[in-house]
């Protein structure tokens, strides 16, 4: 469903329109050129380093400043109960494996709409383990040193290094070397993690010239390399790396010692206290928590130097990669310098242009980079596949800090800028194309050039790692009717989506250069991918068989066994030795983690697995571990509550009844004629079903309309995505449409922080509440939480509370429930009690409610600024598409609301 919101161009991103809803455009909007600019802009820095002349005049150029940090930011729920307790996040944040280690990119929009700099929350983080802890009052004290091959071995501590060296600061864009693995990995799976297009940063780094320090140490005649090693402890030792030694005393390479970030002391993730960053080579050479500065004749023999951050040749298998130890060593396999790549950020994915508005065109934007302190020099656009090409404007916000005047400092050290010629960061292009050039198109692909004359190839070059990943960026254009709708080629980390994936599913040959279409005279055979060479993960030697009750007694912290695909593996002896630390297999611990880890792990991984494989569980123990629905109960017969928290429990589809063109009412017979659902008010359903094409899982969340009270039946409301020729549809949607009557359902849960107690009372997160109004926004099937929570108030005549219902749609038809939730307004006479409103964005001639987007206005007019504070609690309710619920949290506390009064279901 399309929602409108003012938050579309939030996530989807804005057009060429003068449409005062829709942001600026420039890339480099951050610059500060004025006093009142900088009152506006996102700077956290009170005051603006625009330069002064020694007459005391204010020169006419500035240079970027951070954007402000959100100041909310805390220990997120999900880190409570890993090493890294004790770091502050940011929730917008991808993590791209699983909860721990912590490795994450910024959603692309978001990371783009920042500009030139990043700030602390959004900056890409690559970490191998666990995030030392250290102490506010021991960061002067921390200590590291510089040793190996020089004359005059150093060991000092912050304090030391603050006040004996010049400090000085510049921006550099930091990329990790697996930005846009997610490609690789569809094409096929590699030994890393999917990175999506957002695996890159730039911030202002603080510090000393790591060639101030080494010309104090005085490198021995021979030495040749310097390595790097941090605090972090890992399975296979500290990480480690190393760089040639006249790169890091070259001062147009860049090379600091770093102990601030945007002007700030480094954050944990970030390498609190001490870290190393390298302009212009990947971001696994900037060691972070720096301990070690070694001076060495040879490259450094640290395990994570030698089988991290390479490039193997191609034909390099995953399986054929555990067996070449001389080829990981070979120095000529190893990655330094970026390579040059490109990327688009807007169209976004699933940006909608709608046509027939006046439009004339459209500006695509995005991103551009090279390594080795090269500059970009050209970026091009084709969007007829490389036949022709368009040349895009492009804009160099780094050059800003050049025209800094001498001695001009910043954060405290000397902005070193204006006599480097290398190019540190990242550079933002743009180009205006014609609308009616983009109706013509199938995809937009831009391609970015360097100095050196290096350009993107057209085709990838796929390897083991899946590292440096640079093909033309493809962006594929839908035509849906009066709309153009952007398709990017993936979605970072497990997040479906993308043309890559749906090309791939399709029997499309990603690899054949032409992104999967088929060839003219290629026949299927040619076409279809080569299957995955199945992996041994059993050690055939085992014949033991495991019962369920023998599984379970392993299900804690003692000896941790999982199963996958009905075999059991004991974790007991990798606890120390997995990259995502021991607390990720006793999550697995006395479950079935078969669909997590086949979907997360490599080929090398899965082939590890013979060395922890300890037997079979017998089919009586697979059945109640699949299926989970025998495992009932301690005898008892007949449970009261249909619901479960830990065991899946089936229902069975009894009806189906079509309330509009997209929307049905699925209902469910629970086990017995008396039973209730055992959901509390506010709280979800979890359903799962598997794809009917591969058997795959599908888990979502739902809420019911039917009332808790009801016995022996569950009615879900689903609004059902189907298939168009241009896009995919819902997999679950349509998944439980195609199910005949008859057929058992798996449920489990509460799931929830949010529960209904009755007369304004309710507990969020556990924490009890009061509310004298609520206020519920919602679209779409988003109405379903709110329906639930709004029927339960109404319900009770003695129910003081009161509500405020703002319901966007675009057309009447999209409206869901609406005769039930007039029947509870109207007809009960609530109308004292509750004020229900519909907004239409695409409304009808007979239409006479209100008309347009969910927008600041609206709810400023219908709601207010801030809530009343008059001895009354007032609690937002908010449920509908991410773009929504972005768009409603950023109104609301602009209108003076707090957090901890927006509640999204």
């Amino acid at each position: 469903m399309e929602v409108s919101s003012p938050s579309d161009s939030l996530q989807k991103g804005p057009h060429t329109s003068s449409n005062p809803q829709l942001p600026p455009s420039p890339p480099d909007s951050t610059k500060v050129s004025s006093a009142s600019s900088r009152r506006n802009s996102n700077s956290e820095i009170a005051e603006s380093p625009c330069h002064v002349d020694r007459s005391g005049n204010k020169a006419s150029r500035c240079y970027p400043l951070p954007p402000r940090c959100k100041p909310d930011n805390k220990v997120l729920a999900e880190d409570l109960k890993t090493p890294d307790n004790h770091v502050v996040r940011d929730p917008r944040l991808i993590r791209l494996t699983g909860i721990h280690p912590f490795n994450v990119e910024a959603p692309l929009s978001e990371l783009f709409d920042e500009g030139f700099l990043t700030s602390k929350d959004l900056h890409y983080v690559r970490n191998h383990g666990l995030v030392p802890k250290v102490e506010d009052t021991e960061i002067m004290d921390w200590e590291y040193t510089i040793e190996g091959e020089v004359e005059n071995p150093i060991r000092m501590n912050l304090e030391q290094l603050i006040k004996d060296y010049e400090q000085i600061t510049y921006p550099v864009t930091l990329v990790c070397a697996g930005n846009r693995r997610k490609e690789q990995n569809v094409v096929r799976k590699t030994k890393g993690f999917s990175w999506g297009p957002a695996g890159l940063s730039t911030a202002l780094w603080t510090g000393v010239v790591i060639g101030d320090l080494l010309k104090a140490a005085r490198p021995k005649r021979g030495a040749k390399y310097v390595c790097f090693e941090g605090a972090d402890r890992l399975p296979n030792g500290y990480y480690g790396t190393s760089i040639k030694l006249n790169w890091a005393m070259d001062p147009n390479r860049g090379v600091v010692v770093a102990h601030k970030m945007n002007g700030e002391m480094l954050a944990p993730d970030h390498g609190k206290p001490l870290r190393i960053i390298i302009p212009g080579q990947i971001g696994g050479r900037s060691v972070k928590w720096l301990k070690k500065i070694i001076v060495t004749r040879e490259p450094s023999d640290n395990w994570y130097h030698i089988y991290d951050n390479r490039v193997l040749p191609t034909m390099i298998s995953p399986e054929m990669s555990a067996d070449l130890p001389d080829t990981w060593k070979d120095e000529r396999h190893a990655i330094y310098d970026l390579n040059t790549n490109s990327a688009t950020c807007y169209p976004a994915h699933d940006e909608k242009l709608p046509l027939g508005q006046g439009l004339k065109s459209y500006k695509a934007r995005g991103y551009a980079y090279a390594g080795g302190g090269r500059r970009i020099t050209r970026v091009e656009i084709t969007l007829n596949k490389g036949k022709t090409w368009l040349l895009a404007n492009i804009s160099y916000p780094e050059d800003e800090y050049r025209l800094a005047p001498e001695g001009e400092e910043l954060f405290g050290g000397r902005l070193d800028m204006s006599w480097r010629e290398s190019c540190f960061c990242w550079c933002f292009w743009d180009l205006d194309i014609p609308v009616s050039q983009l109706q013509e198109s199938d995809d937009i692909m831009v391609r970015a050039m360097d100095d050196a004359m290096m350009v993107q190839p057209r085709d990838m070059y796929w390897s083991v790692l899946g590292m440096m990943n640079n093909p033309w960026f493809r962006v594929v254009i839908h035509k849906e009717g009066h709309t153009l709708r952007f398709e990017h080629p993936t979605q970072p980390a497990l997040m479906p989506g993308g043309w890559m994936e749906r090309v791939k599913k399709a029997g499309g040959n990603l690899s054949n250069g032409y992104w999967g279409e088929k060839l003219s005279g290629e026949d299927a055979a040619t076409v279809e991918e080569e299957p995955a060479k199945e992996i041994c993960m059993i050690n055939k030697e085992v014949t033991r068989t495991i019962t369920i009750d023998e599984f379970r007694n392993h299900g804690g912290e003692v000896e941790p066994w999982f199963v996958v695909n009905g075999e059991v593996y004991d974790g007991t002896k990798f606890l120390e030795g997995h990259p995502g630390g021991s607390v990720s297999i006793f999550g697995a611990a006395g479950q079935d983690a078969s669909e997590e880890f086949l979907a997360i792990h490599s080929e090398n991984a899965k082939a590890m697995m013979v060395d922890y494989h300890i037997g079979s569980l017998d089919e009586a123990s697979l059945a109640l571990l699949t299926d989970r629905e025998s495992e009932v109960l301690e005898g008892v017969a007949v449970r009261e509550n249909f619901l479960q928290s830990k065991v899946w429990s089936k229902a069975v589809l009894s009806g189906k009844k079509k309330i509009s063109a997209d929307t049905k009412i699925f209902t469910f017979n629970l086990e017995h004629a008396e039973q209730l659902v055992g959901l509390p008010i506010g709280q979800h359903l979890m359903v799962r079903l598997r794809d009917p094409a591969t058997r795959e899982a599908i888990i979502r969340s739902y809420t019911p309309i039917s009332k808790n009270t009801e016995r022996g039946k569950l009615d879900v409301l689903v609004k059902v995505y189907h298939d168009t020729p241009a896009r995919k549809g819902g997999q679950m949607t349509q998944a439980l449409d195609a199910l005949p009557i008859g057929h058992a359902v798996d449920f489990k849960g509460p799931i929830g922080k949010f529960e209904y107690l009755g007369r304004g009372a309710c507990t969020v997160a556990g924490r009890p509440r009061q509310v004298r109004r609520f206020v519920m926004v919602c679209a779409g099937s988003g109405i379903t939480p709110i329906f639930q929570v709004l029927r339960a108030v109404l319900a009770d005549r003695d129910d003081p509370t009161r509500c405020v219902v703002l319901d966007g749609n675009r057309v009447e038809e999209d409206i869901l429930c609406r005769a039930d939730l007039d029947a509870m307004v109207y007809g009960d006479g609530n109308e004292h009690r509750c004020r229900l409103l519909h907004t239409l964005t695409r409304p009808g001639p007979d239409w006479t409610g209100l008309r347009g987007r969910l927008s600041a206005e609206l709810f400023e007019k219908e709601v207010g600024r801030g809530p009343a504070g008059d001895g009354g609690e007032d609690l937002v309710l908010i449920c509908g598409p991410e773009a929504l619920e972005k768009s409603v949290h950023a109104i609301f506390t602009g209108l003076g609301w707090k957090d901890d009064d927006l509640l999204f279901f």
